[in-house]
């Protein structure tokens, strides 16, 4: 098996999705993972590349019959390593595989809060990441109609899982969102 890099999973990632707002999530969830590999002392690149290709196939095989099951089907084919076709997997709770590792849990984690923390920034008059707060986005999730796709079960079971203070979660996928801020369109407007 070849060693997979970020330039093979940004080609399956373009090769499946075109949607642009599919294209930020990937960055959004790649940019999180690796600020939790940074914070764990983990494998950077695998953590990113993971968050990359969580949902390469959603745009093609959207339904719950098909999402994650054929992408991960095409990762197998393709020779991507066990621990990240599971942590795939893993990432959609009615799958049903456990989530065992740090890396399956942190995926999970981060997933649906990079989203949200997102669509938190562009209601923001500057639409800039560098003026979100954890204290805004908990506002947020007690908001049931803002982002209303957004599952906070999802979130709550992730930090629940990871065994991490909410708000210091929120905090670390905010700072690794503002390390792509450009890539997100999320620098804010210029006055």
């Amino acid at each position: 098996m070849t060693q997979k890099t970020r330039e093979d999973a940004w080609k399956l990632l373009n090769e499946f999705t075109k949607d642009p707002s599919l294209i930020k999530h990937a960055l959004a969830v790649e940019a999180a993972m690796r600020a939790y590999a940074k914070f764990y002392n983990e494998n950077e690149e695998l953590w990113a590349t993971t968050g990359l290709i969580h949902d390469f196939d959603y745009e093609r095989f959207p339904s719950m019959e098909e999402h994650p099951y054929k992408g991960n089907e095409i990762l197998k084919e393709q020779g991507w390593p066990e621990e990240i076709t599971t942590a795939v997997m893993g990432h959609a709770d009615y799958t049903n595989i456990p989530r065992e590792s740090l890396l399956s849990k942190v995926l999970f984690a981060v997933d649906e809060l990079a989203g949200f923390v997102m669509a938190v920034a562009l209601v923001r008059p500057s639409k800039s990441i560098h003026e979100v707060a954890p204290k805004s986005v908990k506002k947020k999730l007690k908001t049931p109609a803002f982002s209303r796709a957004v599952s906070r079960e999802d979130i709550s079971k992730g930090i629940e899982e990871l065994g991490v203070d909410e708000t210091e979660h929120i905090q670390r996928v905010i700072d690794g969102l503002k390390t792509v801020a450009k890539e997100l369109d999320l620098e804010g407007n210029p006055d």
